[in-house]
């Protein structure tokens, strides 16, 4: 088997999609029979709970800011000590900052000692009270204005080596913010941050019987991103031969009407791509915002999702489906597929980073079949460009990997036997020849390579009720809408993919251009931090060899007649 991988959750935009992440993690090991297609081990470590009862913790380092992971405990130096408890547990509901009730699954936020894992202070033992069931997480769904922090829709227990909270920062306010990249550059290289990070990071690892890479998802907006580009330098020097997969976050609605902000953005967002590529095996900036650039585009729609783009807790949880289905191919029980392996498919000459497209949910008929379904999309895919850049009709690409989940694998055809197929998808033998054929119909002479599991993506509470009642209750097309009131979606199909495409150089040079037109001697206090201007221009230079590795014939002849024109 590949083994398992080690996650760090960089930032607050990073730690809400990671939350929800690790939600979908706990809500499909509630179906242990449906869950066997992938290795929890990959991502969960195993622990027992008083009594003996197994339960799971993410493998995972969450670096925050002094008030960004609200009431969670750590078990860092200086910190509140983690509180262990073999007896009896009683569950209690604590009110966040804005009074509202934060959801917890009480069924998994203790854990003995020996496996030393940490809650929130929301759970209190409190004399002899029967165990809460597994299944009692909390069934309201909190209000999306209400979640102000991604501890608040958190519903896994964490290991008290796992939360880092440090001090020279704080987590909102108008100072002692981390704005800047270098700031989270020079955060690193102080020697008791790093001793707290390079800690935790061992004690996973060696935990491992396998370790195959990391994980690390990395706020690319503000001053985390120059944390994201120290750590991975680190985990690139440190552990050499290891998978590093980065995912650059960007909220969908971020400053634009700041100018000093959203500058920052800019200069962040770009420092970020450039290093973190750099550093990592492979690389992909995720957001709903419909442009990282200095013009401020609609954020992404989805047909049947009606989410509000301004609350971190709805976009977040759109990117953490999208992230659990790209991330499947090292994690199938069925496959030798490594984080490597689905990097070196994707990352040859020059290209490490990729661009990541989603459906969610994947729109197929209630009782119909994936043939059918693909034959209303015979020229484009209905999946979304997540990459914060104008999408191209029809565009192609170079490689890609593509994962479709959630569509039964009986269910492949609706053909009758004897009568002739009424297209070349209907005669395929399998959903997973349905898939392949597909996508050498739609993206001739690129390199694919697919995935098709029965599991769906599993969005039980707190992932958000944002869904049109056009779906049922396994996230499928209702062929009208229901007459009472629609039943809560618990599970969706989703197809997505990761390419190595032309679109990221309309995303990459956009950015170039941009910061090309940005005066920087107007904005010295973003230098004053620590980066050096040449270093800058330098990283903008990088930043355009880059995004030549993406650029077709026809875009290189525009580039050309650019630089003559200036």
């Amino acid at each position: 088997m590949p083994g398992e991988a080690v996650t760090l959750q960089l930032g607050p935009y990073a730690g809400s999609a990671g939350a929800h992440w690790w939600g979908l993690q706990a809500a499909a090991l509630r179906r242990p029979a449906e869950a066997a297609e992938l290795r929890s081990s990959a991502l969960l470590r195993t622990g027992q709970a008083p009594g003996g009862r197994e339960i799971h913790t993410p493998r995972l380092v969450a670096l925050e800011l002094k008030g960004g992971a609200g009431a969670l405990r750590t078990g860092g130096a200086g910190a509140e000590a983690p509180v262990t408890w073999n007896g009896a547990v009683a569950a209690y509901l604590e009110r966040g900052p804005s009074g509202a009730s934060a959801p917890r699954d009480t069924g998994s936020r203790t854990e003995d000692a020996s496996s030393g894992s940490t809650g929130s202070a929301g759970a209190a033992a409190r004399g002899p009270a029967p165990a809460p069931s597994p299944l009692a997480a909390a069934q309201e769904v909190p209000s999306g204005s209400n979640v102000q922090l991604w501890s608040d829709h958190l519903n896994v227990q964490l290991h008290p080596k796992s939360l880092y909270v440090t001090r020279q920062y704080m987590h909102d306010g108008d100072c002692g913010c981390l704005e800047a990249f270098a700031q989270g550059e020079r955060l690193l290289q102080d020697p008791a941050c790093m001793e707290e990070l390079e800690d935790r990071l061992h004690y996973f690892v060696e935990e491992c019987d396998y370790l195959q890479g990391f994980q690390v998802l990395c706020d690319l907006h503000n001053g985390f991103s120059g944390v994201g580009a120290k750590v991975t330098e680190l985990l690139c020097d440190e552990y050499s031969g290891k998978g590093i997969l980065s995912w650059g976050l960007t909220p969908a609605m971020s400053n634009v009407g700041d100018s000093q902000k959203n500058v920052y953005r800019l200069m962040n967002t770009a420092l970020g791509i450039v290093h973190l590529s750099t550093h990592s095996s492979l690389f992909c900036p995720l957001s709903l915002s419909g442009s990282l650039g200095l013009k401020p585009q609609p954020p992404v729609t989805f047909p049947y999702i009606n989410y509000d783009a301004s609350l971190n807790y709805h976009s977040s949880a759109i990117l953490a489906a999208a992230l659990d289905t790209l991330t499947v191919p090292y994690r199938l029980s069925s496959s030798q597929g490594s984080m490597l392996h689905l990097a070196e498919t994707l990352n040859f000459s020059g290209r490490k980073v990729v661009a990541a497209w989603a459906s969610v949910p994947f729109p197929a008929l209630h009782g119909s079949s994936l043939p059918d379904a693909f034959c209303t999309h015979q020229q484009d895919v209905p999946w979304k460009l997540l990459a914060s850049c104008r999408e191209q009709k029809g565009s192609s690409c170079f490689a890609q990997s593509v994962v479709l989940r959630g569509v039964c694998k009986d269910r492949h055809s609706s053909s009758s036997p004897g009568r002739q197929p009424p297209s070349p998808l209907h005669a395929c033998e399998s959903t997973e020849h349905i898939l392949q054929h597909y996508l050498h119909t739609v993206f001739p002479g690129a390199f694919s390579t697919s995935h098709v599991l029965e599991q769906p993506c599993y969005t039980l509470p707190p992932y958000p009720q944002f869904f049109s009642p056009l779906l049922s209750r396994q996230g499928f097309l209702l062929d009208k809408p229901p007459t009472h009131s629609p039943a809560a979606v618990e599970s969706i199909p989703v197809l997505a993919a990761l390419q190595a495409a032309p679109v990221l150089h309309t995303l990459l040079y956009g950015l170039y251009k941009d910061l090309q037109k940005v005066n920087t001697r107007r904005w010295a206090s973003f230098f004053s931090a620590g980066v050096e201007q040449d270093d800058f221009q330098e990283a903008l230079h990088k930043l355009r060899t880059l995004s030549q590795c993406y650029e077709t014939e026809f875009e290189a002849d525009e580039s050309e007649d650019e630089a003559d024109s200036d």
